[in-house]
């Protein structure tokens, strides 16, 4: 048997597996649609995941201890992200939804991805890929979930704390129930 090769886990690796943990169901074509990248970098992002054990051997299927663990613990120490220059931008982190309904954010405390026909204005950080800063519309619902990692990559203590337990909410095992997939199925 041969091993499989190592390969190092790249950022778009994380809304991979934060839409495959929200839509495990999704086809490679989808996830590169709502992600806006190749069904190759989908694909590859996919095997890396399963190498990590950040998905369950030989499936799509996301292991959410593991995931969460990395999330909360590891994502701030391997994709670390610092705030630059004020510009305008997409709103992240405490700044974006859904955190922005329970964190009042002064306005020299606003994170943005930096685009020039953005919504908002604070300091830039860079997303974790790029076209992370299409995703209120192309995919509202991961963009939610991206601004929550974000939260976790620059927040303090109570902004971290707040984005691990909506993430653990939302995608967490009894979020998987609700939604009617077993984790593990």
């Amino acid at each position: 048997m041969v091993a499989a090769k190592s390969e190092p886990l790249k950022p778009v690796d994380v809304p991979v597996a934060l839409r495959l943990a929200e839509k495990p169901e999704a086809k490679y074509s989808e996830l590169a649609a709502d992600l806006g990248i190749s069904s190759s970098t989908a694909h590859a992002a996919v095997r890396r995941l399963q190498y990590a054990a950040l998905l369950l051997p030989e499936s799509r299927t996301v292991n959410w201890l593991l995931l969460r663990e990395f999330l909360s613990h590891g994502l701030r120490y391997v994709f670390p992200a610092r705030p630059g220059v004020r510009t305008r931008g997409v709103p992240t982190s405490h700044a974006g939804p859904p955190l922005r309904d329970h964190i009042r954010a002064a306005p020299d405390d606003v994170y943005v991805w930096p685009k020039p026909n953005g919504l908002g204005e604070g300091e830039a950080i860079a997303p974790l890929y790029p076209q992370a800063v299409e995703l209120p519309e192309r995919c509202p619902s991961l963009y939610e979930l991206l601004t929550l990692a974000d939260a976790l990559r620059v927040g303090r203590v109570r902004e971290r704390k707040l984005a691990s337990y909506t993430l653990e909410a939302r995608l967490g095992p009894k979020a998987t129930r609700e939604r009617g997939t077993a984790p593990g199925a």
